[in-house]
């Protein structure tokens, strides 16, 4: 659980905006678990931009072609510094700091021939100069097929685990599924000597077929392109978390993408700076679905300038329960619009369901007890108002606003 920069400062944050982000969660969303920091995308780029990248940007390496950040950004990081000021002062405040990285080697480093730490080989010796991203032309992937290849991979992150990083999102890995990459920087993440933990992406059909591999190189690994603000992409993930959600688990963890809620698009990727154009009750549905499908939580809006009902919303630790103590999560039905999910709680005595609505309008929805595995004298109590619901021991009565969830704890 934590933060992420992508939503709402796309490949621009400075330095200034993660420590202002960090000291919020410290003060209001470390106490319900949210713990980690992260910078994306391109932070080694001084001259990056909303809405983009810039081709055959300047980005800043080192004399063995790993990424730096930009000191215009991130002016702790200057004289070689790198992360490590940055990442102390996120430790400070009782925090995680991770950051972003792309698959491969800078093509900045392959053209200027640029040795590969620790070895008589260079850059461009290593690299894969025909594996290239599809939509971002800062690297070229590595010839793990080279002795130099893992070489590379094992001098950055051991510099990573020098700056003090915790958490690394390794873009540019599942779509293809680049299996030789992926092994590759796990190794190298166990060789660093400092417990780091490994976030795959983009994710754009990722199959089961990977799932063994996926657990024992990664902690978590997406399974969509990116998600944004729109019911679209909201609805687009119920099919997909039903087919991951019986596999999540200490093994590793579908990721359904971050939270596209409160203040996003200040300078992103998408749109222009805005609050989550997402509605109230579409926004509760995709906490709803990631909590029962146990996905990992990445908030993606500027945390100090967010609405404070967003906050309340990731701070609701009743609903926050589901996501931490349940077991045996699934999808139990889907027709027409209604979609019901089921969980059971690892203390063995709760257990916990979700009722969703697809429709476009408000709906009253009678939702038999026996569906979501309730017994006729079981409690209900709705997670996310915090109120007791009435039932005649055989209905559930379920009155839900157009694209509208309700998250459920039944006790006895």
């Amino acid at each position: 659980m934590g933060w992420n920069s992508w939503d709402c400062y796309g490949t621009t944050v400075t330095e200034e905006e993660v420590l202002a982000n960090a000291r919020f969660m410290h003060e209001h969303l470390l106490a319900h678990g949210w713990d980690t920091v992260v910078v994306d995308i391109q932070w080694y780029e001084p001259t990056a931009r909303a809405h983009g990248y810039n081709p055959d940007a300047p980005l800043v390496l080192d004399d063995h072609g790993r990424q730096l950040p930009a000191p215009n950004r991130f002016p702790s990081a200057a004289g070689g510094a790198g992360f490590a000021p940055l990442a102390d002062r996120v430790h400070e405040l009782g925090l995680r700091f991770g950051l972003h990285i792309m698959r491969g080697i800078p093509r900045r480093a392959v053209t200027a021939r640029l040795p590969v730490a620790g070895t008589d080989f260079t850059a461009d010796e290593i690299a894969d100069t025909d594996s290239v991203c599809p939509w971002n032309s800062d690297n070229y992937g590595l010839n793990h097929d080279h002795p130099g290849a893992q070489a590379y991979y094992d001098s950055q992150v051991a510099q990573f685990a020098e700056w003090g990083v915790d958490f690394i999102k390794a873009d540019d890995m599942l779509f293809p599924y680049h299996e030789r990459e992926i092994s590759a920087y796990a190794r190298a993440m166990a060789r660093s000597g400092r417990p780091i933990e490994l976030s795959l992406s983009p994710g754009t059909d990722v199959s089961l077929a990977h799932l063994d591999h996926l657990r024992e190189n990664a902690t978590m690994w997406r399974v969509c392109d990116d998600l944004w603000d729109r019911w679209e992409d909201v609805a687009a993930q119920f099919s997909r978390m039903a087919r991951w959600a019986p596999w999540q688990g200490e093994g590793g963890w579908a990721d359904a993408d971050m939270l596209p809620l409160g203040h996003i698009g200040i300078r992103a990727e998408r749109g222009e700076d805005r609050m989550s154009r997402l509605t109230r009750a579409e926004q509760i549905s995709l906490l709803t679905l990631w909590f029962i499908s146990r996905s990992p939580l990445m908030a993606g809006g500027d945390l100090p300038t967010s609405p404070r009902e967003t906050i309340d919303l990731l701070t609701n630790d009743e609903a926050l329960e589901v996501l931490w103590h349940s077991r045996d999560n699934r999808e139990v039905l889907r027709e027409r619009d209604l979609v019901l999910w089921t969980a059971a709680d690892t203390d063995g005595r709760t257990r916990y369901a979700a009722v969703f609505s697809l429709a476009d309008s408000p709906q009253r929805i009678d939702v038999p007890l026996g569906s979501v595995g309730a017994r006729p004298d079981d409690r209900v109590r709705e997670l996310w108002t915090h109120t007791e619901l009435p039932h005649d021991g055989r209905v559930l009565h379920v009155d839900l606003p157009a694209h509208g969830a309700a998250l459920y704890r039944l006790t006895r």
